[in-house]
């Protein structure tokens, strides 16, 4: 009995393989470097070969102990620009700090279809900013979704997460709900991005391959949260889903704790937090989120020794010329069998 995995849901190897761990630099083979994949894993009673593709469902069959990664990356300039014509033969990577045992495709999704969630905190402390936000946030909506392969959803948070539009590609809906949210109350920021990866962003796995992004739009601070931040990394790992952070605190004495926790988010998800200085910059910050949703590179790859035990598999991808930065996932939870 065979089972079929989305194409979405495989894991990625193959840039490292063409290349060969003797490329790595000695530290890096012995580290557990970071980088960040979205990632599935599956299994069927075939006999162990390279995955074979399914023309009916634009899926794959995946033998025995044969899984796949998909990572999708983006790489930047040290000021910032994104760097579109790279090449596999540029890049090198290690998952759970061995080289792929083979790599599928390279490719550049610039037209990567998108799974958006638009989270917005609506506590008691923006409240003076929040009107503005909101408008940044249509915006941005406008600016990115293509209706005909795109959706998003709407989720505001205070002290619970309050879904004010569910998945769809319908702009007015997107905006009604974006309108209709009213800020009060504490903040469980840890609760929002969980739930939202939990109840959103793990359900969005469709047949074709899609960048899932979740834009948060908060301060930073927690101050009602049953879970802990780390909780919610790690659920976003599992949904594959990377994290863009916009912070609200434009206070030139801003507490750094809110910016390190949007930070953290951030990088571990393989996403960006941006720090507006005031509110009039926060459009520059939706729009630079944006840029690169539509700039980035996929990778498929069948990792090395791969197990299937749900342990946590970190991945660490970089770029041969060293004046990049590849922003990516630090890993992915591999499946229990």
């Amino acid at each position: 009995m065979k089972t079929v995995v989305p194409y979405m849901m495989r894991p990625v190897l193959g840039l490292a393989c063409i290349l060969g761990a003797a490329s790595l630099p000695a530290q890096v083979q012995k580290s557990q470097a970071p980088a960040q994949p979205q990632t599935t894993a599956s299994t069927t009673s075939a006999q162990p070969s390279a995955a074979a593709s399914d023309s009916r469902n634009g899926q794959f069959t995946i033998p025995v102990n044969v899984n796949e990664v998909y990572l999708v990356f983006a790489v930047t300039d040290k000021h910032g620009r994104f760097i579109r014509d790279l090449k596999q033969s540029d890049f090198a990577l290690l998952d759970d700090r061995k080289a792929p045992a083979q790599v599928y495709s390279f490719t550049q999704q610039t037209n990567l279809p998108l799974r958006v969630g638009i989270l917005i905190d609506t506590s008691t402390s923006i409240r003076q900013r929040f009107q503005f936000e909101q408008q940044a946030a249509i915006s941005f909506l406008l600016q990115i979704l293509r209706p005909s392969t795109d959706r998003a959803f709407v989720e505001g948070f205070d002290v619970v997460p309050d879904y004010r539009q569910n998945w769809t590609n319908n702009l007015d809906s997107l905006t009604a709900g974006i309108d209709s949210l009213r800020s009060g109350g504490g903040t469980a920021l840890y609760d929002a991005v969980y739930s939202a990866c939990r109840d959103k962003m793990l359900s969005s796995r469709g047949q074709e391959p899609v960048r899932k992004a979740i834009v948060l739009v908060s301060d930073g601070d927690d101050n009602q949260s049953h879970a802990y931040l780390e909780d919610a990394i790690k659920e976003c790992q599992r949904a594959e889903t990377i994290i863009y952070a916009i912070s609200t605190d434009v206070n030139p004495s801003r507490d750094s704790r809110g910016d390190d926790t949007l930070k953290k988010m951030a990088i571990a998800t393989g996403g960006e937090a941006f720090y507006p200085t005031s509110l009039e910059d926060m459009p520059t910050s939706f729009s630079q989120i944006s840029d690169e949703l539509r700039s980035q590179y996929a990778l498929v790859y069948k990792p090395a020794d791969f197990k299937m035990d749900g342990a946590f598999r970190p991945i660490y991808l970089f770029c041969l010329d060293r004046r990049y930065t590849v922003r990516a996932m630090q890993g992915y939870f591999a499946p229990k069998g």
